[in-house]
């Protein structure tokens, strides 16, 4: 595997991380404290291609791939995680609807998704149907008559589903069947029947709103149906690897500045006569530091190389997501622990970043589901 970057992936670096210096990190602090959509940058986002990245151009896109999807969130977690888990986020919606859905599909949603500023939305998480996505309840059942899937249920803790206008919904079109019974179906914001109910007040990335989708009797076009009717459990498995991938991207951009920030302070912080970064324990720190960093980084960008290539990746795409957030949590408490009393202070951006990477251990499938699925896939050979 090559790890050097193409000519495009280097522009896409440069451009991503200049757009979280002198866009994003300037507002992070306002965002976290207001709790705060960061609306005019999503739109910044969707005018550079950040929020077409995997799509092809014909349908709004920027082309490319899982790695600069990678590149793009890392650089903006290093300045603002809320607004690279907006983006990552948000890219599991045009990517699903590129991958699975039909012309007519791709033609009516990605241009909106992509260049059109539109932010999307993924909608499976159930108050009882967490971990346990098989005991989903929401319903949406088909009406010959008028040629409509009328949704039924509530779906909870939905990054973006309060500002999505375009969201995969997960629901049972066959209840009988179970899992086999599951289909995703595009919902789009306005649509008879679909509301927002609560708004979550969350430890960390405040900035990305987090909300309980409510549906009673919504009617939705059959033409909406994303792929075929009972595929919706297999298009959420595949969607959720990706957008594990996307999390360890995440989680890598936070720890790398985590780290940077430690190396700036322990060289200007003097106790005893002499900058802390001469005390052998800080090195050692850094040390642990920047090693496990590195590692879990090579990891998360060995499995998007899986995803970009077509090779099957449901493992390393576990291991990337379990082994990087479980690092930003480690890295960040360190860091945290060099800055010391300032560290705490939310004068410094350290204890915003330990806020923020703990949800990379919780979301899109807590760090113990990911142990299960490591374990079966390696057990299984």
């Amino acid at each position: 595997m090559d790890f050097s970057l193409t000519r495009e992936q280097e522009l896409i670096k440069k451009l991503a991380q200049q757009f979280a210096e002198n866009e994003l990190e300037p507002v992070a602090e306002k965002v976290d404290h207001d709790h705060v959509f960061p609306e005019e940058n999503f739109k910044k986002m969707a005018s550079l291609g950040f929020t077409g990245i995997g799509v092809p151009s014909q349908y709004g896109g920027c082309d490319g791939g899982t790695l600069e999807k990678v590149i793009a969130v890392s650089e903006f977690a290093k300045k603002c995680m809320a607004s690279a888990a907006i983006l990552s986020i948000h890219l599991i919606a045009p990517q699903a609807i590129n991958k699975y859905g039909n012309e007519e599909q791709k033609q009516r949603f990605l241009p909106k998704l992509t260049k059109g500023g539109a932010l999307g939305a993924f909608a499976l998480t159930e108050p009882n149907a967490g971990s346990d996505a098989g005991a989903a309840k929401t319903t949406a059942i088909y009406d010959p008559e008028t040629d409509e899937y009328i949704l039924n249920g509530t779906k909870c803790f939905i990054s973006g589903g309060s500002r999505a206008e375009v969201l995969i919904i997960f629901a049972l079109t066959q209840p009988e069947k179970g899992l086999k019974g599951m289909s995703a179906i595009i919902v789009e914001k306005g649509t008879l029947g679909f509301s927002t109910g609560k708004i979550e007040s969350k430890m960390g990335l405040a900035g990305s709103e987090t909300a309980e989708l409510v549906f009673e009797d919504c009617r939705v076009p059959a033409s909406n149906l994303l792929g075929k009717e009972g595929k919706g459990f297999k298009i959420a498995m595949e969607a959720l690897d990706g957008a594990r991938v996307g999390v360890g991207a995440q989680a890598v951009g936070v720890a790398e500045e985590a780290i940077d920030l430690s190396i700036k302070y322990s060289k200007e912080r003097i106790q005893f006569g002499k900058p802390i970064a001469k005390l052998q324990g800080i090195q050692w720190y850094i040390a642990d530091m920047a090693t496990k960093t590195l590692a879990a980084k090579t990891l998360v960008q060995y499995a998007a190389y899986l995803e970009d290539v077509g090779k099957p990746f449901s493992q390393e795409a576990a291991m990337c997501k379990l082994n990087a957030s479980e690092n930003a949590r480690f890295v960040t408490n360190l860091a945290l622990q060099i800055h010391g009393g300032y560290g705490y202070m939310k004068d410094y951006p350290l204890e915003r970043m330990y806020r923020d990477a703990k949800i990379t251990e919780i979301y899109e499938g807590t760090s113990e589901i990911h142990k299960v699925v490591i374990s079966r896939a390696v057990m299984s050979k």
